[in-house]
């Protein structure tokens, strides 16, 4: 090895050192492992040792080179003036990627000179990074502000299917007035709407084309260590988009306390908008928003999860504040449908909200809304309960008609049927509940196979058939009473006959009910025709058919006649609204009256017939009262003083 070393000489030398340095370049290693292998070198020959200082500092030079000509690029920008700057088209393939180049090459620099002693070149690294961060910085947010994408609305509510139900029937049944219930804007709830379902609706909240750009500089700036300028940045443009998707969703940013001054028909107005904007907002916006986050910090877990957080949780939080402020407001019956819309939506949403948002508060506020507005419908529907069993006006309906009251409260039960899966997740037979349906002559009706739903309005409804019996008392004629409460009791059956209500209760529910108004319409003909008919029978006329007395024949014709035309004058102001009820009425009324006085004529009418005035006593054929019979219950007063039997 000695006599090696010795027969080469200063030439030979050269050769070596070259050959060895070719060899380590060619390589193309990182640093650490060229000097590692450089120290191999030198263990073979001590004259290889030179080689270190030779790689080390051609190393340097070219290190030097690069991080001028990657300064240059970066302070050509900042030498500008800020307007020339804001003026530079980043958009530019070539200027982005020249600028972007030149952050990885400091940083690539910066790297390999955290163990080198280069003070000076270390200080200007971190001087041109600095300068190169504040750039991308406000890059980022003019490439976020000037590509973010406006919500088209009108695209997306034609993506939603909605579904209308009327409040009332087309006849205005929800503006008759009754006392307790509210006459200040009742038209206001007339109508409810589902919300109606939304679909996949992908929309573009950036223009794609940035999307890449902001991912760029995203990188760079999280590879320098300004992941929280980052952060801040990307939050900071985002809240502002979202709060103006908000905008125009139509939902304004209202404390609890304004929320609560509201007047019903406005806040109706705002709730409905809230319930689009609550689904629009998780299902489009904030899983919009996730997707971006994902595309523009890929890789970076907890940073997307940072800045998406951070980004919705203004917009989130915004909607919990008013229906929170709903929930714990007033309750009345009209805002009942509404609020449990607003937990359907909540409901909807809600496992959405929680797989994206891993900010616990945020996602404990949202259960708490949702259990708050929970109990807010199920405080409202009890205070429709009580409302219902409580409503105590006394003013009778001239007409004998549908009560105000059954018009709400059936209307009002068959869109409660709509929510009938919610109500049963939230209702429940209490006690109390249990004892009154127990103390309901309804053996036979499957209680205890009913829904918790299905016992709710079984109870609704027999309080409101218990007020509608009370309600009856105010007529002095139990005649009235009848038609009054066969009007009602039909009117009841008919809505559940003709609706989901019926599956609810069962169909024995219906028969009893129309068993009610067969009992209602027999007490009817009792009470309002004895009279009448009491004079058309043979008792008390003194002697046989022949030789009755035709003074007692006189008075028994008189009699009826008066009790005929007092009963015509007063129940054709009478109304019985369904036309099968009502042509039943006319149907067993002249069944019972008709014959009774064709009778009656045919055994006594020939001994006045023949004496003088006998129109005075016998002023009707038995056709005549069946024609006028027709006339009954259509609600427009008769009068038959001056009729008189014509002559044959």
């Amino acid at each position: 090895m000695t006599t090696t070393t010795t027969s080469i000489g200063g030439g030979g030398e050269d050769r070596v050192l070259a050959t060895a340095q070719q060899i380590v370049k060619s390589l193309n290693t990182p640093k650490e492992v060229r000097e590692d292998m450089l120290l191999i070198f030198s263990s073979f020959d001590n004259r290889l040792s030179n080689i270190t200082d030779l790689i080390n500092g051609e190393d340097s030079k070219a290190e030097n080179d690069r991080f001028e000509a990657a300064e240059k690029v970066i302070f050509r920008w900042e030498s500008n003036s800020e307007a020339h700057r804001n003026s530079v088209p980043w958009e530019e393939p070539e200027e982005s990627g020249e600028y972007l180049s030149a952050v990885d090459e400091i940083l690539t620099l910066m790297e390999g000179l955290s163990v080198r002693s280069d003070n000076e070149l270390v200080d200007r690294a971190e001087n041109a990074l600095q300068i190169a961060m504040t750039r991308l910085e406000d890059e980022f947010r003019h490439i976020l502000i000037r590509n973010t994408v406006p919500l088209d609305l009108d695209r997306l509510y034609g993506s939603i299917r909605r579904v209308s139900l009327s409040f009332a029937s087309n006849d205005g049944e929800i503006y008759e007035e009754f006392e307790s219930f509210g006459e200040e804007d009742r038209d206001a709830g007339r109508f409810h709407e589902r919300g109606g379902s939304l679909g996949d609706t992908d929309v573009d909240l950036i223009h794609p084309d940035a999307v890449v750009e902001l991912k760029e500089i995203a990188e760079r700036m999280i590879r320098s260590g300004y992941e929280k300028e980052c952060i801040q940045v990307y939050s900071s443009v985002r809240r502002d988009a979202l709060d103006e998707c908000l905008v125009i969703l139509g939902v304004e940013k209202l404390s609890i306390e304004e929320v609560q001054k509201i007047e019903w028909k406005s806040l109706d107005e705002k709730m409905k908008k809230w319930i689009q904007a609550v689904k629009i907002g998780v299902r489009v916006l904030l899983t919009g928003e996730k997707r971006l986050c994902d595309q523009i910090f890929e890789g970076t877990d907890e940073t997307r999860e940072i800045c998406f957080n951070e980004t919705a949780k203004g917009c989130i939080m915004q909607l919990l504040s008013f229906g929170q402020a709903v929930a714990i407001g007033r309750r009345s019956p009209e805002k009942l449908f509404r609020i449990l819309d607003m937990y359907d939506a909540m409901a909807d949403v809600l496992p959405d909200l929680q797989q994206m948002v891993t900010d616990e508060y945020v996602v404990i506020e949202a259960r708490g809304v949702l259990d708050e507005l929970g109990d807010a419908a199920k405080g409202t529907f009890a205070e429709f309960e009580n409302a219902v069993q409580s409503e105590a006006s006394k003013k009778p309906m001239l007409s004998g008609e549908i009560h105000p009251l059954t018009r709400y409260v059936m209307n009002y039960v068959r869109l409660l049927v709509d929510y009938s899966h919610t109500l049963n997740s939230l209702l429940d037979t209490g006690e109390e509940e249990l004892q009154r349906l127990q103390g309901l002559p309804n053996d036979d009706l499957g209680i205890e196979s009913m829904s918790p739903i299905g016992h709710r309005l079984l109870l609704l409804i027999s309080n409101l058939e218990s007020n509608l019996e009370e309600k009856s008392r105010v007529y002095d004629d139990g005649a009235m009473q009848c038609v009054f409460l066969m009007n009602n009791i039909l009117y009841i059956v008919q809505k559940v006959k003709d609706s989901e209500i019926r599956k609810l209760l069962g169909d024995q529910w219906v028969r009893k009910r129309r068993g009610q108004v067969r009992q209602y319409a027999t007490g009817y003909l009792r009470a309002a025709w004895s009279k009448a008919l009491s004079c058309l029978k043979d008792e008390g006329i003194g002697g046989s058919t022949s030789n009755a007395s035709k003074m007692a024949l006189k008075e028994r014709f008189k009699n009826f006649n008066a009790n005929f035309e007092e009963i015509y004058r007063i129940q054709t102001a009478w109304k019985v609204p369904d036309a099968q009820l009502r042509e039943e009425l006319r149907i067993s009324i002249s069944e019972k009256v008709i014959p009774a006085y064709r009778s009656f004529m045919g055994r006594f009418g020939s001994q006045l017939e023949s004496g003088r005035h006998a129109g005075k006593y016998i002023k009707y054929t038995a056709d005549d009262l069946e024609g006028y019979v027709l006339d009954l219950f259509e609600g427009t007063p008769g009068v038959l003083h001056h009729l008189r039997r014509k002559s044959t």
